[in-house]
């Protein structure tokens, strides 16, 4: 962990007069085209997508062309750099890096940066702090828990990034904020070059994105890009055998004065946060931390909101690193607690949608990789219960041998989803050949959740939590993991369960 002399100051931004492509004009893009357009910028936007494909495409275009700007729409019209070479490319997060507009840009001399980049670059004097948070899974429970306990430390904070509000949008918004909770994917983390969190963390590493990436080395080292210039406090998880992000703070360079700070499940050393007798302390943000800690909140307190539902041990972990980044902000004590006393479960992520008898549901269609689906079967293992496990989709090239090999204590059945449950059934055929596997029928997204949540009421037992964490992506039968959710919520109501 090397420490660079100053604090960076912002940078500035001069876009008048300059040609500007702007790849991509979903949410983040369009927001981006319209920031350069009204600073003058002659902005030409790219999306892949026709005319007429979606109402928010074309309004976009129209207010893009009210601003001065101009799109160029359909597959064509994005495969290739229009006209004479831009001096600034800025890249939507679902371009590759290796798209051709985005090679023929940097082979032309051109500037690429990410939505991250641009936002950061936007920012004026004085402006609001950025708290970072990045990692395979748990980034959006974590800035959620964040972002109320900024809020209950009574200051103006908003969750912006990948969790909803584009950054550009945050950090232009009239209002003004406080400080921005900020979630990250690698995507937006690849093209940032100037970002300077006042404190940062990655939750974890696990195979993802690698078809993106190119490479898990590329994907890591673009997760690592969050402690970069990090000013105050660089969290990293210190339970984790491998050390991935404790390395991660070792390699990064940051502002002089920046901490290394460390979360545990269990006791913590000093200059770091930990758990004794069920309450969350902190060791690293107190004068007294070499003899005492600060109690910040209770084990019970994190499930506040959703009661009923599983403490798994990676929501323990994410509560811990949500408070580290608070703490390093000036967040009090009590308003850690406060914060996670209020902060809502979320949507998909661990979510309780009914109750049978003694057999709880739970919605975490948000896990869509094996490492995600092995924290929720985690979580049920780690509450005394029994899972049946409602798992499948869209694969993206992952293995699940090491998942089902770890998980096949804690399952009483199997229910797979999915046009492709091959990887999945060998991978319980080798590890888990006892445990039944049932498999759904039906092609419209009701239908297979219909089928799914009938099979699992009939294999579960009184106390058992029936779940679903696909632990693969849902592209193949449901428009989104949001649709996937839904889908099985409704079916969990319409078999007579209690919400």
């Amino acid at each position: 962990m090397s420490a660079e002399n100053a604090r960076p100051a912002p940078p500035d931004l001069d876009v008048d007069g300059r040609r500007v492509i702007v790849a991509g004009l979903g949410v983040s893009g369009a927001a981006a085209a319209y920031a350069l357009a009204e600073r003058g910028a002659d902005v030409t936007a790219l999306d892949a997508r026709p005319a007429g494909s979606s109402r928010a495409l074309d309004d976009a275009v129209a207010l893009l062309d009210v601003l001065g700007g101009s799109a160029l729409l359909g597959p064509e019209a994005a495969a290739t750099l229009p006209g004479a070479a831009p001096d600034l490319l800025v890249v939507s997060p679902g371009w590759r890096p290796d798209a051709p507009v985005v090679t023929a840009a940097r082979a032309a001399g051109a500037s690429v940066w990410g939505e991250v980049e641009l936002a950061w670059r936007l920012r004026g004097p004085g402006a609001a702090p950025w708290l970072c948070v990045t990692g395979t899974n748990g980034k959006t429970t974590t800035v959620t828990m964040l972002a109320a306990m900024l809020t209950a430390n009574g200051e103006a904070a908003v969750a912006a990034g990948n969790i909803g509000t584009p950054l550009v949008e945050a950090v232009l918004d009239p209002v003004g904020h406080e400080v921005l909770a900020v979630e990250l994917s690698s995507f937006q983390l690849h093209g940032a070059t100037t970002l300077s969190p006042q404190a940062s963390v990655c939750l974890n590493v696990a195979e993802d994105h690698v078809d993106w990436h190119g490479s898990m080395a590329a994907y890591a080292a673009a997760k690592a890009t969050v402690y970069e210039r990090t000013q105050l406090a660089c969290v990293y998880d210190a339970d984790d055998p491998e050390r991935t992000t404790e390395a991660m703070v070792e390699g990064a360079d940051v502002v002089e004065g920046a901490r290394a700070v460390g979360t545990t499940r269990g006791v913590p050393a000093v200059g770091m946060l930990g758990v004794v007798d069920d309450v969350l302390c902190d060791r690293a943000f107190v004068p007294e931390r070499a003899t005492s800690a600060a109690e910040l909140a209770s084990l019970a307190d994190l499930t506040a909101s959703a009661p009923g539902a599983p403490l798994a041990p990676h929501t323990i972990s994410n509560a811990l690193a949500a408070a580290a980044l608070a703490r390093a902000h000036g967040v009090t004590a009590r308003a850690v607690r406060d914060g996670l006393r209020g902060s809502p479960a979320g949507r998909h992520r661990g979510e309780v949608v009914g109750r049978s008898g003694d057999v709880v549901w739970v919605d975490d269609s948000k896990a869509t990789n094996p490492h995600a689906a092995a924290a929720a079967l985690d979580g049920v293992a780690a509450a005394g219960a029994r899972a049946v496990w409602i798992a499948g989709g869209l694969a993206k090239g992952a293995t699940f041998d090491a998942l089902v090999a770890g998980a096949k204590d804690a399952l009483r059945a199997v229910v797979l989803v999915g046009t492709d449950t091959g990887a999945l059934r060998a991978a319980l055929a080798a590890h888990a050949p006892d445990v039944p596997v049932a498999v759904t029928t039906g092609d419209r997204p009701g239908a297979v959740m219909g089928s799914a949540v009938a099979a699992a009421a009939g294999l579960a037992r009184p106390g058992d939590v029936v779940l679903l964490a696909p632990a693969c992506a849902s592209m193949d039968q449901f428009t989104d993991y949001g649709e996937r959710g839904d889908a099985f919520a409704a079916a969990v109501r319409a078999s007579g369960a209690s919400s």
